[in-house]
């Protein structure tokens, strides 16, 4: 058995309040504690962005009757709640701004930037979904401010280069990368199709080169987004792969290779984003894994209520058999 600390995944959708039908809070917790994870942060792009300190504690308070372990929140803005950005700031984790297309459409335009950059006032971080062609304006305002700045789910040759060249002239970035960039394809997304569409997409090249430099990457982050199986294959699929209960064993495939070693798994997974969201952990914890037992991930084990996976079929090595949250035994195998 390996032993690990309750891991921490701090990017998640887990679509409640607003498309429950696709995860909530029940479901999306028991298919984390089913995937090794003890501690979520909860995306702020719901069906009713997570804007106002109002909507926030309503969030906060469903959380809190449906979930199985613990789950913090990001606040967000459009640009146009300027007030209510401190407001919020005791709450959460930090700020979170999506300045590309992707699910609810939340874009932020670049003019705005500057103006949330200086509202927020806080040492807790900015979270940033910006892909290649408008990475450097957060970097480069980042700089300016002097803010912390985390860049999520990078996905290319051209955001890692700009995020190491960032760091050497002294900007405070961090940055982390999914599993699916890390273990798919370019072949294999357009095997998926729908079900392999997702925001950032899979880039030819960036798996290899990822791992190449896995050294700069801070964290691994789920980007846990599930859709059901109808959405998928309607005429205007959704982007997002549900990820929080086949990331570790996806990861543990890569220690089994040698492409990765526990103790590096675990800085990924429980020590940096710890450190870079300010998660209080409880020593009592964590996650007994047999590493030794092969299986093949199957759609119907799956505990989340979207039901599939874009690794179903695949042979993975590590099986989560017990999760024991703050002391009481909250999954067993």
């Amino acid at each position: 058995m390996i032993k690990l600390p309750g891991l921490i995944d701090p990017h998640v959708h887990l679509r409640d309040p607003g498309q429950t039908h696709k995860e909530d809070f029940r479901s999306g917790t028991k298919a984390a504690l089913a995937g090794g994870f003890t501690y979520l942060l909860d995306m702020p792009n719901n069906k009713e962005p997570v804007t106002t300190l109002k909507r926030l504690k309503k969030k906060m308070s469903i959380s809190k009757s449906k979930s199985l372990c613990f789950v913090g929140f990001y606040a967000g803005s459009l640009g146009n709640n300027l007030e209510e950005l401190m407001k919020m700031e005791p709450y959460v984790y930090g700020l979170k701004l999506y300045l590309n297309k992707t699910t609810g459409n939340y874009l932020i335009s670049s003019d705005k930037l500057k103006n949330i950059f200086v509202a927020w006032k806080s040492r807790k971080p900015i979270l940033f979904h910006a892909e290649s062609d408008i990475i450097q304006d957060v970097l480069d305002k980042a700089k300016s401010t002097n803010k912390r700045v985390h860049i999520c789910h990078v996905s290319s040759v051209s955001e890692l280069k700009s995020i190491i060249e960032a760091r050497k002239r002294g900007v405070r970035v961090t940055c982390g990368v999914t599993p699916h960039h890390l273990f798919l394809s370019v072949n294999d997304a357009k095997r998926l199709g729908a079900f392999g569409l997702m925001k950032p997409e899979v880039q030819k090249g960036f798996r290899e080169f990822v791992w190449k430099n896995l050294k700069h990457i801070d964290v691994i982050e789920s980007d846990h987004a599930p859709h059901t199986k109808q959405e998928k294959k309607s005429s205007q699929p959704p982007f997002g792969v549900p990820n929080l209960e086949t990331t570790l064993p996806l990861l543990i495939n890569a220690v089994t290779k040698k492409k990765l070693s526990v103790k590096r798994l675990i800085e990924l997974c429980h020590d940096n984003p710890k450190k870079i969201f300010g998660i209080k952990t409880d020593r009592n914890t964590y996650v007994e894994i047999d590493e030794k037992e092969e299986y093949i991930i199957d759609n119907k084990n799956l505990l989340s209520k979207c039901g599939w996976s874009p690794y179903s079929g695949m042979k993975v090595r590590g099986k989560v058999k017990k999760v024991y949250f703050k002391g009481k035994l909250a999954y067993v195998a």
